[in-house]
Protein backbone atom coordinates (compact mmCIF):
# COMPACT_ATOMS: atom_id res chain seq x y z
CA UNK A 1 0.00 0.00 0.00
CA UNK A 2 1.22 3.40 -0.96
CA UNK A 3 0.08 6.30 0.76
CA UNK A 4 0.32 10.13 -0.93
CA UNK A 5 -0.26 13.09 1.71
CA UNK A 6 -1.07 16.55 0.07
CA UNK A 7 -2.63 19.91 1.15
CA UNK A 8 0.24 20.92 3.21
CA UNK A 9 0.71 25.03 2.95
CA UNK A 10 1.48 28.30 5.33
CA UNK A 11 -1.31 29.95 6.67
CA UNK A 12 -2.01 32.53 8.93
CA UNK A 13 -3.58 31.64 12.74
CA UNK A 14 -7.18 31.03 12.62
CA UNK A 15 -7.28 29.91 9.33
CA UNK A 16 -8.33 26.20 8.17
CA UNK A 17 -6.36 23.74 5.71
CA UNK A 18 -7.70 20.09 4.72
CA UNK A 19 -5.23 17.33 3.90
CA UNK A 20 -5.76 14.88 1.49
CA UNK A 21 -4.04 10.99 1.55
CA UNK A 22 -4.83 8.47 -1.46
CA UNK A 23 -4.15 4.94 -1.21
CA UNK A 24 -3.01 2.76 -3.75
CA UNK A 25 -1.87 -0.11 -4.42
CA UNK A 26 -0.62 -3.19 -2.04
CA UNK A 27 -2.26 -6.43 -1.01
CA UNK A 28 -5.04 -4.59 0.78
CA UNK A 29 -8.15 -3.08 0.01
CA UNK A 30 -8.65 0.39 1.66
CA UNK A 31 -11.74 -0.81 3.83
CA UNK A 32 -9.02 -3.39 5.40
CA UNK A 33 -7.03 -0.80 7.61
CA UNK A 34 -7.48 2.03 9.90
CA UNK A 35 -6.41 5.42 8.85
CA UNK A 36 -4.61 7.84 11.02
CA UNK A 37 -2.78 11.53 10.71
CA UNK A 38 0.62 12.13 12.40
CA UNK A 39 2.49 14.80 13.40
CA UNK A 40 5.57 15.91 14.08
CA UNK A 41 8.27 18.97 14.89
CA UNK A 42 12.56 18.91 15.52
CA UNK A 43 13.30 17.52 18.61
CA UNK A 44 9.67 15.55 19.50
CA UNK A 45 8.28 12.64 18.58
CA UNK A 46 5.69 12.15 15.99
CA UNK A 47 2.30 12.59 17.59
CA UNK A 48 -0.88 10.83 16.47
CA UNK A 49 -3.56 13.44 15.89
CA UNK A 50 -6.61 11.61 15.05
CA UNK A 51 -7.23 8.49 13.72
CA UNK A 52 -11.05 6.53 12.15
CA UNK A 53 -11.61 3.01 12.27
CA UNK A 54 -11.62 0.98 9.97
CA UNK A 55 -14.26 -1.43 11.81
CA UNK A 56 -16.38 1.32 14.02
CA UNK A 57 -15.75 4.21 11.64
CA UNK A 58 -15.06 6.14 14.87
CA UNK A 59 -12.87 8.61 14.96
CA UNK A 60 -10.19 9.61 17.77
CA UNK A 61 -8.50 13.14 18.79
CA UNK A 62 -5.66 13.98 20.95
CA UNK A 63 -7.45 16.84 23.22
CA UNK A 64 -4.91 19.33 21.75
CA UNK A 65 -7.17 19.14 18.31
CA UNK A 66 -10.58 18.44 19.32
CA UNK A 67 -13.11 20.57 18.41
CA UNK A 68 -10.99 21.99 15.40
CA UNK A 69 -10.00 19.14 13.14
CA UNK A 70 -12.01 16.33 11.93
CA UNK A 71 -11.04 12.94 10.57
CA UNK A 72 -12.86 11.36 7.37
CA UNK A 73 -12.67 8.81 4.69
CA UNK A 74 -14.01 7.98 1.60
CA UNK A 75 -14.20 4.58 0.94
CA UNK A 76 -15.28 4.75 -3.09
CA UNK A 77 -12.12 7.01 -3.64
CA UNK A 78 -9.47 5.98 -1.14
CA UNK A 79 -8.98 9.08 0.24
CA UNK A 80 -8.61 10.06 3.78
CA UNK A 81 -8.40 14.13 4.75
CA UNK A 82 -7.62 15.69 7.72
CA UNK A 83 -9.71 18.98 8.38
CA UNK A 84 -7.93 21.53 10.34
CA UNK A 85 -9.99 24.27 11.41
CA UNK A 86 -9.11 27.44 13.41
CA UNK A 87 -5.38 26.52 13.32
CA UNK A 88 -2.62 27.60 15.52
CA UNK A 89 0.97 28.36 15.51
CA UNK A 90 1.92 25.17 17.94
CA UNK A 91 -0.19 22.89 14.82
CA UNK A 92 2.75 23.58 13.09
CA UNK A 93 4.50 20.32 11.58
CA UNK A 94 4.96 17.67 9.58
CA UNK A 95 1.65 16.00 8.98
CA UNK A 96 1.62 11.94 7.56
CA UNK A 97 -0.51 10.04 7.18
CA UNK A 98 -0.55 6.55 7.82
CA UNK A 99 -3.07 3.00 7.50
CA UNK A 100 -3.21 0.32 10.15
CA UNK A 101 -4.31 -3.44 9.87
CA UNK A 102 -4.19 -3.60 13.51
CA UNK A 103 -7.10 -0.56 14.55
CA UNK A 104 -4.51 1.72 15.42
CA UNK A 105 -2.65 -0.64 17.63
CA UNK A 106 -0.09 -1.21 14.62
CA UNK A 107 0.98 1.65 11.65
CA UNK A 108 1.88 -0.58 8.44
CA UNK A 109 1.75 1.97 5.73
CA UNK A 110 2.97 5.41 5.78
CA UNK A 111 2.84 8.06 3.64
CA UNK A 112 5.35 11.00 2.79
CA UNK A 113 5.05 14.06 5.22
CA UNK A 114 3.43 17.45 4.63
CA UNK A 115 4.54 20.92 5.92
CA UNK A 116 1.79 22.52 7.78
CA UNK A 117 3.18 26.07 9.03
CA UNK A 118 0.79 28.32 10.81
CA UNK A 119 2.25 31.91 11.62
CA UNK A 120 1.69 35.55 10.78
Amino acid sequence: VQLQASGGGLVQPGSSLTLSCTATGGDFAFTEYSMGWFRQVPGKERELVADISWTSGIANYVDSVKGRFTISRDNTKNIAWLQMNNLKPEDTAIYYCAGSLLDGRRWDFWGQGTQVTVSS
